[in-house]
């Protein structure tokens, strides 16, 4: 899993990452809120808890089956600490792989601001989001504090990273 706030760069890093496996499944959590056809909720609201463990679940789901089925699975949405193990049971692993990418809150924002063609552009809810990784309990062992600009380096310092098995996180 390849989570952080919005600007972090995880889906052009989850991308790079999938491509190194043989047999990968890129699964964008974001494309399940999607689903929503009305009543959406936007996901940072307070009232919106209940939707986001719906999308939440069902997004792991799919991934825990793709996974099941024999594919190295690369989630790229936001979990953050507070709804992971919500995310976990409803995938149905007994394990997964979490990282964090944190650059700056700044850092964020500017590129959030230059999305072309991108459905989320709120700044406000960017540096929302952003404060609640931020403030959030984070074993260090799965950050990436200020990950390179070069999507494929930090691909490849995660790809290390899961081969020593730092990254690992384990159902409760």
């Amino acid at each position: 899993m390849v989570t952080g706030p919005p600007g972090a760069g995880k889906s052009t890093v989850a991308r790079a990452l999938a491509g190194g496996f043989e047999s990968s499944a890129l699964v964008a959590g974001d494309y399940f809120f999607a689903f929503i056809d009305r009543g959406l909720i936007p996901p940072w609201r307070p009232e919106a808890h209940a939707q986001n463990e719906a999308v939440t679940q069902a997004a792991a789901a799919a991934a825990g089956r793709l996974a099941a089925g024999g594919y190295t699975v690369v989630y790229d949405g936001m979990v953050g600490p507070w709804i992971l193990p919500t995310y976990m049971a409803a995938t149905g692993l007994a394990r997964l792989h979490y990282v964090v990418l944190m650059p700056s809150e700044e850092r964020c924002v500017t590129r959030v601001q230059a999305r072309v063609g991108h459905g989320f552009t709120d700044i406000p809810a960017t540096r929302h989001m952003h404060h609640q990784f931020a403030d959030a309990q984070i074993d260090r062992r799965h950050l990436v504090i200020e990950p390179p600009d070069e999507p494929e380096a930090t691909a490849a310092a995660i790809r290390e990273r899961l081969a020593n098995g730092s990254l690992a996180h384990d159902q409760p």
